[in-house]
C-alpha cells in the first residue's frame, strides 16, 4: 500500500486503549499484527479474537520476524523489546506516526482539546454514520454505542489525535475540530506559548486541511481561532461553534440540563433557527461537545433532520460519567483528572444530585498538582466531601513541597470536609462509613479506582 501499512508490525503496550486502536486498524488493512503488554486485560482478550498475536511480557525474544516496532510515549527507552529493535536497526515508529499513516488515504477527521476528545469523536463519528458515511474510528475509550475503540473505514475516518506530547502534528486530517485548550501535560509543556505555537501548527501546516472547527466560548480555543486568516485565504472553511458567543456559526441556546441528558436548539449563524435537540449525556460541558460534532456533520453534508433524530441516541464512552446505582447512592466513574474537568463534572452532577456529593480523587503527576493547584483549589467547590488517594506519580521525580498533604489544603480552600485515604482497599470501608443514601459518590482516576468504585458498589449490594 502506498501508506506503507504491510508486513510485520510489533506493538509494545498493545494493550492500550490508543496502542490497541492502532493494532485493529492495522490489522484491518491488512498488516501482520501483534504485540506484547504486562498483562492480559479486556483489550487485550479483544485483539486475539481477532487473530492478533498477544505476549505478556517484555523480551526480545517476540522481535522474531518484524518489519517494523510501534512505540507510544509511554514506553521507557529501557523496555527490552525497544532497546533490541533499536540494536538490530528495525523500523521504531511512534504510534502517532502511524495513525497519521492510516488517515492519509480517507477523508478524515482530527479532534484535539484538552477536555472531551472521546466524546467528540464518538459524536462525530455517530452522526456521520447516520448520515450514510459509515466511518471508521480511532479513539481513546470504548464508544458504547460500538462496543470497541476502533474500526475501518473505507472513505472516511475520525480519530482522536492527542496533543499531550506534541505528536499531534504527525496526523495531517482533512476536517479538524478544537474543542478547548489549556496548559495541560506539564511534563511536556513548558508554557502557553509553546502549546499554541504547536496547536496553530496542527492547523496552518497541514496541506490536507479543508474544515477547521473551534468552539469559540473557550478562550484558549478563541485565541486560536483568532490566528486562522492564513487557512480563510487558502480557501479552508473556518467554522466556530458555542452556546455564549453570538458570533458563532453554529451556536446553541435555550440549553436545558435534565437528569443524564439535555436539550438546546441550534441556531446557524445566517440560516437562522435549525430546531431543537436533545442529547442523553449530562452537564454543560456534553452539551458543548455534542454542539462541535453537529457542527461537522451538517458541515459535511448530514441533514439536520439526521443529526436531530441520531444526537439522542449517542451514548457516549465508557467511564465517562459512568453513572451505576447502588442502591440509593448513584455513583460515577469518570477518567478526567484536570482540574477544569472535574469542575464540570461536579457541576453536572450537582445539577442532578439527591442528598450530598462526595469526590474520590486519585491524583495524577507532580507536575499537574503543582503547576495547576490554584485550578486544584477551585475543581471541587461543588462537593460537599472530597477523599484523596495515593499520587500517581508516572515516574516523575517529587517537587519539593507538591504533594497529597499540599493538594488537601488548597481543596480545603472551597471544600471544608476533605479526607486523605491512602490505601486504595480502605476506601469503600470509609465510604460505608460516611456516605448515607440518597448520595452521589464520584471516582475521578483510573482504572486501579475504578476496581475500587466497582467493590463499593457491590458492597452496597449494586452491580458494577
Amino acid at each position: 500500500m502506498s501508506t506503507g501499512i504491510s508486513g510485520t508490525w510489533h506493538l509494545i503496550g498493545i494493550g492500550g486503549i490508543g496502542v490497541s486502536a492502532v493494532a485493529r486498524l492495522l490489522h484491518s488493512r491488512g498488516a501482520k499484527v501483534q504485540g506484547s503488554d504486562v498483562r492480559e486485560s479486556q483489550l487485550t482478550l479483544a485483539l486475539r479474537d481477532l487473530g492478533i498475536g498477544v505476549h505478556i511480557g517484555h523480551d526480545a525474544a517476540h522481535l522474531a520476524g518484524v518489519d517494523t516496532v510501534v512505540v507510544s510515549t509511554a514506553i521507557p527507552e529501557t523496555n527490552p523489546e525497544l532497546v533490541a529493535a533499536r540494536a538490530q536497526g528495525m523500523e521504531v515508529v511512534h504510534r502517532s506516526e502511524v495513525l497519521g499513516r492510516l488517515l492519509q488515504e480517507r477523508q478524515s477527521v482530527g479532534v484535539i482539546g484538552t477536555h472531551g476528545k472521546g466524546t467528540v469523536s464518538g459524536a462525530t463519528t455517530w452522526l456521520l454514520d447516520a448520515g450514510g458515511h459509515e466511518p471508521g474510528y480511532i479513539i481513546g475509550g470504548l464508544l458504547l454505542n460500538y462496543n470497541n475503540n476502533a474500526r475501518d473505514g473505507d472513505t472516511w475516518m475520525v480519530a482522536e489525535v492527542d496533543e499531550s506530547d506534541g505528536s499531534l502534528i504527525n496526523s495531517q486530517p482533512t476536517v479538524a475540530i478544537l474543542n478547548n485548550l489549556e496548559l495541560d501535560h506539564l511534563n511536556y509543556y513548558k508554557d502557553w506559548a509553546q502549546l499554541e505555537q504547536l496547536v496553530l501548527r496542527f492547523f496552518l501546516d497541514n496541506p490536507r486541511l479543508e474544515l477547521a472547527v473551534i468552539n469559540i466560548d473557550d478562550p484558549g480555543a478563541r485565541k486560536i481561532y483568532a490566528q486562522l486568516s492564513p487557512l480563510r485565504e487558502r480557501g479552508v472553511r473556518v467554522v466556530g461553534f458555542g452556546f455564549e458567543s453570538e458570533d458563532a456559526d453554529y451556536r446553541g441556546i435555550n440549553l436545558n440540563n435534565h437528569r443524564m441528558r439535555g436539550s438546546f436548539d441550534l441556531v446557524h449563524r445566517e440560516q437562522g433557527a435549525l430546531g431543537p435537540v436533545a442529547i442523553s449525556l449530562p452537564g454543560d460541558y456534553n452539551a458543548s461537545n455534542v454542539l462541535g460534532a453537529m457542527a461537522i456533520a451538517l458541515e459535511v453534508g448530514v441533514p439536520f433532520e439526521t443529526v436531530q433524530q441520531a444526537a439522542p441516541q449517542y451514548k457516549g464512552l465508557e467511564n465517562r460519567f459512568t453513572l451505576v446505582d447502588a442502591n440509593g447512592v448513584e455513583v460515577v466513574k469518570d477518567y478526567i483528572s484536570h482540574p477544569t474537568g472535574i469542575r464540570r463534572v461536579l457541576q453536572a452532577a450537582r445539577g442532578q444530585a439527591d442528598g450530598e456529593v462526595v469526590a474520590v480523587f486519585k491524583p495524577y503527576r507532580f507536575t499537574m498538582i503543582h503547576y495547576l493547584q490554584d485550578d486544584y483549589a477551585l475543581a471541587f467547590k461543588d462537593a460537599d466531601r472530597v477523599v484523596v488517594t495515593e499520587l500517581y506519580t508516572a515516574g516523575e521525580v517529587p517537587i519539593p513541597g507538591t504533594d497529597t498533604d499540599m493538594l488537601c489544603r488548597r481543596i480545603r480552600e472551597q471544600c471544608d470536609e476533605v479526607t486523605y485515604v491512602h490505601e486504595l482497599e480502605r476506601i469503600p470501608s470509609w465510604l460505608g462509613d460516611h456516605v448515607a443514601a440518597p448520595a452521589t459518590v464520584l471516582f475521578f482516576g483510573g482504572d486501579d479506582l475504578f476496581e475500587v468504585a466497582d467493590s463499593y458498589v457491590a458492597q452496597r449490594g449494586g452491580h458494577a
